[in-house]
């Protein structure tokens, strides 16, 4: 599974969703791609206030934060949509 990670520089929230996603990867195939907000004015108007933000290939729906391991275990194992 591909998951992005919307991110900036000095977000501690989005280390913490990076630990989470990190401690998935130990059980489940994940390639993780950081993307970084501050680069493109669009990703700052979409994701600015709401980061850190996870998508997947396959979903076409988002979590943002605040959400639990198990939230985001959740959203990566449900069927795609």
């Amino acid at each position: 599974m591909k998951v992005n990670l919307y991110t900036t520089s000095g977000c501690h929230l989005c280390e913490l969703a990076l630990a989470q996603i990190q401690t998935l990867q130990l059980h489940f195939q994940i390639s993780l791609t950081e993307v970084e907000i501050a680069n493109s004015d669009d990703l700052i108007e979409r994701y600015g206030v709401r980061i850190p933000v996870i998508s997947t290939d396959q979903s076409t729906t988002e979590l943002a934060w605040p959400f639990t391991l198990d939230q985001l275990r959740s959203f990566l194992l449900r069927p795609s949509v």
